[in-house]
């Protein structure tokens, strides 16, 4: 582990290779998993108020999700997420362009309605959070779906945290960014 201003780095954030090719995969992170996006306690609130905002970039299938089961729920393991369509379906918030999975949170973002990207856990992936009272511990979460983002990121010979470099920085800060690209230098 590598330790940068209280937050315990996986080495293989920093070893491992990682670029997300969405003409291969098609976003499939989306919709595929055991529950919805894992939420952040401050990003509850946040969905409930952007809703009203996005509602109309959401498939029908996300809006009746969200009105029924709300804009954030807890899972079957007590964790808050997004609402999922149907059981462990899509995530309610995805829409679909061309055949990609697109964030509706985020197109509304890219359209200036909405001053939030997506939840973090999204912005972040494959880098997991797990928050402890006195740190977080980030960790590179190896999933089969995503080999063809491993496999464009060996070939870009791009690192899991420089793909992730805007996510790191919105999360940490850009103080806590270039501590970590100094300290990967120096191993």
């Amino acid at each position: 582990m590598i330790e940068i201003q209280g937050v315990l780095v996986h080495e293989d954030v920093v070893s491992e290779n990682f670029v997300c090719n969405l003409n291969k995969c098609k976003g499939i992170c989306c919709i595929e998993g055991d529950s919805g996006a894992p939420l952040e306690a401050s990003e509850v609130n946040i969905l409930q108020e952007i809703y009203p905002k996005i509602k109309h970039l959401l498939s029908e299938k996300g809006i009746t999700a969200i009105e029924e089961q709300g804009t954030s729920v807890v899972d079957s393991d007590g964790d808050l997420t997004t609402p999922c369509v149907d059981t462990n379906k899509e995530c309610a918030y995805v829409t679909f362009e061309n055949g990609i999975t697109k964030c509706g949170i985020e197109k509304a973002y890219e359209q200036g309605l909405v001053a939030w990207k997506k939840p973090i856990s999204c912005h972040l992936y494959p880098i997991r959070i797990t928050a402890y009272p006195q740190f977080d511990v980030l960790n590179y979460d190896r999933w089969h779906i995503c080999k063809d983002a491993c496999s464009f990121g060996r070939e870009l010979k791009v690192p899991v945290y420089q793909f992730l470099k805007e996510p790191l920085i919105r999360k940490y800060g850009a103080e806590w960014y270039t501590e970590l690209e100094n300290t990967v230098k120096t191993i």
